[in-house]
């Protein structure tokens, strides 16, 4: 069992109930393989935590930015709490040497293992939330997001990646992208499609998803880092 008192004081917000971070960090799976752990997973703290999260940046969003309209405050909004911005802040904190998981999704990559997270992190601050009060697990949220903001702006990454790759394909080559399903594999409910980007006749890069949509996206990502633009 990790030391959750060693990660409490890593975090800068010891707990008066320790419990409540525990739970934080336990994923349902866990208690699927150990039907004799007395704890509760942490799907609960997670859905408080996404309320507190969302106050939180809106209220910091709407007083930095006095001047921006409702869209674009939801566009920064989300580029700061999605999953990937998330489980980026989680690994800074090392939440994943504390996580309580089964064996299968211990060893989960990628995608999956962001979910997991992502929402351990949101977990964590429904727990500050409860153990502490509103400023404490705001003081969280300050100290671990706010930060991201600037490179949020830079980087245009509150827009999707398609947005993105088109208004840079048109500034930079004039014309733009058009997208072409190559391939649809699987059942219909387990569907898998892979699509290529183009640039006139060019071929700049391929994506795939479990729709046509992500699959846009995902190849539209690929064609930034590609060009580096």
């Amino acid at each position: 069992m990790p030391d959750f008192n060693t990660f409490a004081e890593k975090l800068g917000f010891p707990f008066n109930n320790l419990n409540l971070l525990i739970e934080a960090l336990t994923h349902r799976s866990y208690l699927n393989e150990h039907r004799d752990y007395a704890g509760s997973h942490n799907e609960r703290l997670e859905f408080l935590g996404d309320a507190v999260l969302e106050l939180a940046t809106t209220d910091f969003l709407f007083k930095k930015f006095p001047a921006k309209p409702e869209g674009e405050l939801t566009a920064y909004r989300a580029a700061l709490v999605n999953t990937v911005s998330l489980a980026e802040s989680a690994q800074l904190l090392g939440i994943s040497d504390y996580l309580l998981l089964s064996r299968g999704e211990a060893k989960d990559t990628g995608r999956a293992r962001d979910v997991i997270l992502a929402d351990a992190f949101e977990a964590i601050i429904g727990a500050i939330y409860l153990d502490s009060g509103y400023a404490s697990a705001e003081a969280f949220i300050a100290k671990n997001l706010y930060n991201k903001i600037d490179d949020v702006i830079a980087k245009r990454s509150y827009q999707d990646a398609k947005s993105r790759f088109q208004e840079v394909a048109q500034e930079k080559r004039g014309i733009t992208p058009n997208y072409e399903t190559l391939s649809e594999v699987g059942p219909d409910h387990d569907k898998r499609f892979t699509v290529a980007v183009f640039i006139g006749a060019s071929e700049i890069a391929r994506g795939t998803g479990q729709s046509k949509q992500e699959a846009e996206q995902s190849a539209a990502q690929a064609g930034l880092d590609k060009t580096s633009w």
